[in-house]
């Protein structure tokens, strides 16, 4: 049985795996064309690259051949491609989770895999050839946050726009409640985790004072895996 669960699972990894995101998020679906998939996989490279701030239709058009109108055709404005780059990113990350733990019967295992795949250097994923997972982590790493700082933040949460990144964390804290029914903070836990691990990412690059981090690529799963499940243990 365990040897028929592990070969659908890598059957399952093999597949086109296909991406869907909120229409809410786009005016046309970029993956539906070639023209639209060149406009994501463009505009993660450009945006990694620039910035978001310097990033505009303008510049992406010319560098994908294509008249700055036609990208308007997608998205309405840089800041909803910003939500969508997002939510896919956050979409995909809990593909990952559901992949890391089918089958696996110890919550506590469960938790322990998931926490490695929030906070571990991402790897590319030869399934989705249009996107490249690797840069658009680091996007969410260092851009994601104006996604949700905005003043249209609650509008933009009625309409589902954080739905993805809310799934992930609700999906992680019902591990947390496997482990600890009574435990009253799994989503606040979860989320500290996440955008702790993005700060430490980001801080390790840029502002090295105010990590700790050396060469070990591990050290933040190895921090927050301990600071989990110490705190659960205190907990229970």
């Amino acid at each position: 049985m365990i040897l028929l669960a592990e070969l659908v699972l890598g059957f399952m990894k093999n597949l086109q795996l296909q991406i869907d995101i909120s229409p809410e998020l786009y005016s046309k679906n970029p993956d539906s064309s070639e023209l639209g998939r060149k406009i994501i996989n463009k505009s993660i490279e450009m945006i990694n690259d620039v910035g978001f701030e310097a990033f505009t239709f303008k510049k992406l058009g010319a560098e994908i051949s294509s008249p700055e109108s036609s990208v308007y055709r997608y998205f309405n404005n840089k800041h909803m491609l910003l939500l969508y780059l997002t939510s896919w990113y956050w979409t995909w990350v809990d593909y990952q989770i559901v992949f890391a733990t089918t089958n696996v019967s110890s919550a506590k295992e469960r938790l322990k895999r998931t926490i490695v795949l929030l906070t571990k250097p991402v790897v590319e994923d030869d399934s989705i050839t249009f996107v490249n997972e690797i840069l658009l982590s680091e996007i969410i790493f260092s851009e994601s946050i104006k996604a949700y700082h905005t003043i249209d933040v609650d509008k933009e949460n009625k309409k589902g726009c954080f739905k993805a990144y809310k799934s992930v964390v609700k999906r992680v804290g019902d591990m947390v409640l496997e482990i600890d029914p009574h435990f009253i903070y799994p989503h606040m836990l979860i989320s500290t985790v996440i955008e702790g691990a993005h700060h430490q990412k980001y801080f390790a690059e840029h502002l090295p004072a105010l990590t700790d981090l050396q060469n070990d690529n591990n050290s933040i799963t190895h921090f927050y895996t301990d600071l989990v499940f110490n705190f659960l243990e205190k907990k229970t």
